[in-house]
């Protein structure tokens, strides 16, 4: 009897099924209700005014407690399989709030049943689908071979993909850094100066993504659940020279690196914590003040550390004015009220916060972000030789300092923003409802 069945399974593609159920099942009320309005106008189109009454009559003797509590039944039901099949109300807080445009990008799989297609193989997908595209266009652009490239460093903040050759040469020095998180950009950046430091004449590509698939986080933790909503896909790749010769045709210098700490994790469920006390802030700005600000500066720096610690002052920290170091800051995006705080302990004004547009156009990228407001300041003309760019990174607490040897001409750059500039800044709401 079974050989004699059809196999359903394959006749039939039963993901469409499921998708028409879930369609069915989420606009049964709308349907129920407008299969009896027609009926009732049908119906009642063809009633006089004697038919009217006579209706009514009929409807209030034929009318029973039985057929009251079934359609009541029924109602309560639809509406329940209604509810339950609306999105999490959580999520829609935090998108809602996030600061984040419709422009940003997910991947496919996130779209789709994602706990039953998360895995290595949906990660390098999407990983694979954006780096050979970016690889070639910065090979292009500088005019490069890949046998010119002597140092290679990938990276990504939840994901460790083991770096592809990509037809460099064999005697290439490729490192990956994974799971360090938002501030793996800028740490990229300092171990590719290390190791150009030690390799005369030669090339480092740093390629920054951040990767999706693998950082769902499924438990409760609201903090956690935070990232769902704020993260995107987005990638970067930045090439550095320690060739004398490559310094005319570069925009930037690298001045300084930094880093201080690392923040703990206790959680045994995958993801993402998120909030929007900066912690290292304040050890950072310690270590960080005396390698940039003025001598007059550091000394009152000193005066206000040596009055809380050693005679007990109550009073404020003293914060440097780091406005008098930097033109430039790209502050990592870790969220809207990350930006806030920042703006707030740093002193900063709107001017320095625009390329945090980054945001709202591509949402959080994690450790390719800071690159991303970088780009939007080239886009807009804002970089003039000389300028000093503070790339700042959170999560592992890190940040690198640039010094642009020209100025950036936005008519000779391509790059995300080149196509759309002329639409920023926008105004960004506090919250912006959702319509499904």
């Amino acid at each position: 009897m079974k050989n004699h069945l059809p196999n359903f399974v394959r006749s039939v593609k039963l993901k469409h099924i499921k998708l028409g159920l879930h369609y069915f099942i989420s606009n049964s009320l709308y349907l129920l209700l407008v299969r009896f309005l027609c009926i009732a106008v049908t119906h009642l189109s063809t009633l006089t005014a004697d038919g009217f009454y006579q209706l009514w009559s009929d409807l209030i003797i034929r009318i029973n407690f039985v057929t009251l509590a079934l359609s009541s039944v029924s109602i309560v039901l639809v509406s329940t399989i209604y509810r339950m099949s609306r999105p999490r109300r959580v999520y829609l807080r935090i998108l809602e709030r996030s600061g984040i445009g419709g422009k940003s990008c997910v991947p496919k799989v996130m779209l789709d049943n994602f706990k039953e297609k998360v895995s290595i193989g949906e990660a390098r997908k999407e990983i694979e689908g954006a780096l050979v595209r970016l690889i070639e266009e910065l090979l292009a652009k500088t005019g490069l071979k890949p046998r010119d490239i002597g140092v290679l460093v990938v990276n990504g903040s939840g994901f460790n993909p083991i770096p592809s050759f990509f037809n460099l040469r064999s005697s290439i020095l490729s490192f990956n850094l994974g799971c360090m998180g938002c501030s793996t950009g800028p740490i990229s950046i300092d171990l590719a100066k290390r190791l150009l430091q030690v390799q005369p004449n030669s090339h480092a590509l740093v390629v920054s993504a951040e990767i999706m698939a693998v950082s769902f986080y499924t438990g409760n933790d609201r903090s956690m659940v935070l990232a769902n909503g704020l993260f995107r896909e987005g990638d970067a790749a930045i090439l550095l020279s320690n060739r004398s010769s490559d310094r005319g045709r570069s925009k930037y210098e690298l001045t300084h690196t930094l880093r201080t700490m690392c923040r703990r994790q206790k959680l045994q469920l995958f993801g993402i914590k998120f909030t929007k006390d900066l912690i290292v802030l304040k050890t950072h700005i310690t270590a960080f003040e005396p390698l940039v600000l003025p001598a007059s500066k550091q000394l009152l720096f000193l005066e206000n550390s040596v009055a809380r610690t050693i005679f007990k002052m109550k009073i404020n920290p003293y914060v440097p004015d780091f406005k008098l170091a930097f033109e430039h800051f790209c502050v990592h995006v870790g969220g809207k009220a990350v930006l806030d705080e920042m703006e707030k302990k740093v002193q900063l004004s709107e001017w320095h916060m625009v390329p945090s547009m980054t945001l709202y156009r591509f949402g959080n990228t994690s450790s390719s972000s800071s690159w991303y407001e970088l780009a939007y300041s080239e886009a807009k003309g804002r970089i003039r030789k000389g300028d000093r760019i503070w790339q700042v990174g959170f999560g592992s607490g890190f940040n690198a300092v640039w010094r642009a040897l020209s100025t950036i001409k936005p008519e000779q750059e391509k790059n995300r923003w080149t196509d759309e500039i002329d639409d920023f800044p926008v105004h960004v709401p506090n919250i912006a409802p959702i319509n499904f």
